[in-house]
Order: C-alpha cells, then structure tokens, then sequence
C-alpha cells in the first residue's frame, strides 16, 4: 500500500523566503527549487509543492478580486 506523505509545516521563517521567492517568481525551474530548497531546508518536491499550492491561492485570490470590481466598479466622473 502506497503511504500518503505526511503534511510539512513550515516556520515563520521560511515562509517569509518563500513567499519572498513567490514575488519574484511564480514558476522557478528546477535549479531554482533546489536553491530555495537548501536555504529554507525542506525537499525540492516540496517547494514545488508548495509553489503548486501558492499559485492556486494567488489565482483563487486574483478571480476574487476581479468579482469584486464587477460587483463595484469605481465610477470615473
């Protein structure tokens, strides 16, 4: 039986460097994901992981926010 991979839980820190890293990129290559990875100290799968799941939130967040400017469209006189 195949085991599910247990949830990662990362410190304040390292989620200041990665979503430090996320600002300046969204879609880092391999390379890069081995780079963050050695300095946040968890696996280079995992930052691609986390990235995955970053994005999704940022897209989730962007179609919100673009709902919400249909809703209420600021009137330009």
């Amino acid at each position: 039986p195949v085991r599910k991979k247990s949830r990662t839980f990362y410190s304040a820190e390292q989620l200041e460097e990665l979503e430090k890293m996320f600002q300046e990129d969204h879609y880092p290559d391999n390379e890069k994901r081995r780079e963050i990875a050695a300095v946040v100290g968890v696996t280079p799968q995992r930052i691609m992981v986390w990235f995955q799941n970053r994005r999704a939130k940022w897209r989730k967040s962007e179609k919100l926010s673009v709902k919400s400017n249909k809703k209420h469209p600021t009137s330009s006189a």
